[in-house]
């Protein structure tokens, strides 16, 4: 699309648009994101100190009306840059404000850049409430602890016996005793004995009788009291 922009209209090809229907374009978008929202319009065919011809909240930027534009400006019109337009860039004001922003160059007949529409969204009080979140949020993985909130105890039970078999690396078809007898210490450890009627189930899950079960067990708590 072709344009040109003059003091009262903006031509496209060959049809005219009113500037005030660029600036209703603006407060919309201004009016949708908010007081952090800038929208600014570039005339640059006039010098390029005094370029701005209209502008919604310019507080984000502490510019107005008959201020330049910045240094992107500059290199679109020296053709240093061969497509202008950016989306989605961050920037920072020389107060520090951290800005989200998408700059959109027009262009008239000829390919020479005559306008643009630029969008400052100040996104600093949102970075500051990411920090926030994130140190509530945050998952140090070396303070990681599972945790099984469940309505049954027998849940817990099969959890802590899938930790166990994990921890040996094989299918308790494929343990030695001694895999076994390292899984149960594991399961000891982290209390799984004082669930009501675990042996039985433990003994089960390792196809060993109570009786080995419990001899396993002991040989567990004696390697605890040599260390």
């Amino acid at each position: 699309m072709d344009i040109k922009i003059y003091n009262v209209v903006i031509k496209v090809r060959n049809s005219e648009i009113d500037i005030h229907f660029l600036k209703k374009i603006m407060k919309g978008l201004a009016a949708q994101f908010g007081e952090n929202c800038e929208v600014v319009l570039h005339d640059l065919t006039l010098p390029y100190d005094k370029t701005i011809i209209a502008i919604e909240n310019g507080h984000i930027t502490g510019r107005g009306i008959g201020d330049p534009g910045t240094n992107l400006g500059l290199e679109v019109l020296r053709g240093e840059i061969e497509s202008g337009d950016r989306f989605n860039y961050v920037t920072q004001t020389k107060e520090g404000k951290l800005l989200r922003s998408s700059s959109i160059y027009l262009e008239n007949e000829d390919g020479e850049v005559v306008g643009s529409l630029c969008i400052n969204f100040d996104i600093s009080e949102l970075m500051m409430a990411e920090n926030v979140i994130k140190s509530l949020t945050s998952t140090n993985l070396a303070n990681h602890v599972k945790e099984d909130f469940v309505n049954n105890v027998n849940d817990i039970l099969d959890s802590l016996l899938q930790e166990s078999q994990e921890l040996i690396g094989k299918p308790v078809a494929f343990m030695e005793k001694e895999d076994k007898i390292k899984a149960i210490h594991y399961l000891d450890k982290k209390g799984a004995f004082l669930i009501k009627k675990a042996g039985e189930k433990i003994a089960k899950f390792f196809d060993i009788s109570k009786y080995s079960l419990y001899n396993m067990l002991e040989q567990t708590k004696n390697k605890k009291n040599d260390s």
